[in-house]
């Protein structure tokens, strides 16, 4: 029995249910994409901060300096 037509026919019907929507893997693919675009200021921000006191850090005379 075809059990109201439903078993067997899994293509046929995604082909027509879901046309035009976006994939869970596109979705997730997507999503990867934007968060890595997101990171790069932040990243950036995060480098330079430490350049920063890392050179402050040699400015400053030392131990030895004094």
């Amino acid at each position: 029995m075809a059990f109201f037509g439903l078993i067997g026919n899994d293509r046929e019907m995604s082909d027509h249910e879901y046309t035009g929507r976006e994939s869970a893997t596109e979705k997730a693919a997507r999503l990867r994409r934007e968060g890595h675009r997101r990171s790069i200021p932040a990243a950036a921000r995060q480098g330079q901060a430490w350049e920063d006191s890392e050179r402050a850090r040699q400015d400053r005379k030392g131990r030895w300096g004094r």
